[in-house]
């Protein structure tokens, strides 16, 4: 074990597995992620908790399903009582969080951070303090310095809207900002003990960014299952024979095309390797600076994105292109080149296992378990199963009710397990359960 090991766990906002090399992609330009996969354990099934993007983003934080952190749905506070990684290693680290956080009060430090670099003004609407409202972020800050001028308004104040800051040139993105303050931080703690969260928006919606243009439309292979109806004549489905997805003109693109639902994949792509660049900046410092041998590196994200499969959008559902994620995980001193872990893990184990790797006692209250044993080749994933949650709070509009029929499946509790022998089984409270074959059905049509 490296003397004092840093960790810079670093992930995006709805990527899908299947855009990087080492799952198969290698259309989209990402050469930075593509090099440090060569150089990491690759998890080749790897879930998030839930499907979306604040309880996701309370496992990975704490180690602790959204069922008992009690973020069951996005915009909802992570209690001031539950403890983060940050608060569950012992002194002498600097803490450092980069990006988005969508766990409550986003622009100010929390949970064990010391070091804050705030990029979003969307969440505006559930800050804790009024009087944050006259705060705003360190991205709106910069912008404003580079001499741009807000250009919405939120909570009665001027800001700058998420699609005004997608499209502007790469220089002044939030992944660009991002990569150039993570760092910045890298170098001037050389020497020092860290651990910096570093979180993108992208490749989020809303799908555009200044690269755009970069890819081809088959940027991401089109499977059987690429603007075919979900495989259940379930709420689910009905809801996307409401034609929610099907429209002409859908946050600026027309979903009643398969040239809407191309565009957007090739911007999304595009946005993938926006990401990529930012990433590089930050693991050229750690390079550069010396670091790289003493420095645990993570990429992953909160959960995936559908991107038409099954004629659906987004995130919110147990299928694979939305509950599957990237997961790398580089530990210089175990491993030096690729490895390829067989079998499936949760991110529910991220907390524990780096708490391991970093020397560091693991609490008996986190859900999580380390798998550092399989890291060193003493065990493996061949009997794992992974649980999936989809929960929503108790007094969500229109649960029990027929005010939203077509969204009823998104107001109803769901559980998934992947077994380890590859079964997937969706059981559902108001809706059709699912049982898929991943081994002979891998894209989920056979009910």
């Amino acid at each position: 074990m490296a003397t004092k090991p840093n960790l810079l766990f670093v992930f995006t906002d709805q990527q899908r597995a299947d855009t990087l090399a080492c799952y198969g992609n290698h259309r989209i330009k990402a050469p930075n992620l593509n090099a440090l996969a060569r150089q990491s354990f690759v998890f080749e099934h790897a879930y998030c908790t839930q499907p979306v993007c604040t309880p996701s983003r309370s496992s990975i934080m704490t180690g602790l399903y959204p069922h008992t952190t009690g973020c069951l749905t996005n915009n909802l506070r992570l209690d001031p009582a539950t403890a983060t990684i940050a608060e569950l290693v012992g002194d002498g680290y600097e803490r450092g969080y980069f990006g988005k956080w969508h766990l409550g009060d986003e622009i100010s430090a929390q949970h064990g951070f010391e070091r804050w670099l705030s990029i979003e003004e969307n969440y505006r609407s559930y800050y804790s303090k009024s009087e944050d409202l006259d705060r705003f972020s360190d991205y709106h800050h910069f912008l404003v310095e580079s001499g741009y001028e807000p250009d919405a308004e939120s909570e009665g104040r001027c800001v700058f809207a998420r699609q005004t800051a997608a499209e502007l040139p790469e220089a002044f993105t939030k992944a660009t900002f991002l990569g150039q303050r993570a760092a910045e931080f890298v170098r001037e703690h050389a020497g020092r003990r860290w651990m910096l969260y570093v979180n993108f928006l992208e490749p989020h919606p809303p799908y555009t960014g200044p690269l755009n243009d970069l890819h081809a439309d088959d940027v991401i292979a089109d499977g059987p299952h690429f603007l075919t109806g979900p495989p259940a004549d379930a709420a689910r489905a009905n809801h996307i024979k409401a034609d929610e997805y099907r429209v002409s003109d859908w946050r600026g693109f027309d979903l009643s095309q398969e040239a809407g639902w191309r565009r957007i994949r090739r911007n999304y792509a595009g946005n993938v390797t926006l990401i990529d660049r930012a990433t590089g900046a930050i693991l050229n410092a750690l390079a550069e600076s010396g670091q790289a041998d003493n420095t645990i590196v993570v990429f992953t994200s909160d959960h995936g994105d559908m991107l038409g499969e099954h004629h659906i959008q987004g995130k919110g559902v147990q299928y694979e292109s939305a509950a599957r994620i990237p997961l790398l995980l580089r530990v210089p001193w175990l491993n030096g080149t690729q490895r390829i872990i067989p079998g499936a893990i949760g991110q529910i184990d991220l907390v524990p296992t780096l708490l391991d790797l970093l020397g560091e006692p693991i609490p008996d209250h986190v859900h999580g378990e380390s798998r550092t044993n399989v890291l060193r080749r003493d065990a493996d994933l061949t009997t794992n199963d992974v649980f999936v949650e989809w929960n929503v709070r108790a007094n969500a509009a229109g649960v029990g009710t027929a005010a939203d029929q077509t969204k009823q499946s998104e107001l109803s509790p769901r559980r998934t397990i992947v077994s380890h022998e590859r079964w997937k089984l969706n059981l559902n409270v108001d809706d059709r359960n699912e049982l898929y074959d991943l081994d002979a059905d891998p894209y989920e049509l056979v009910n």
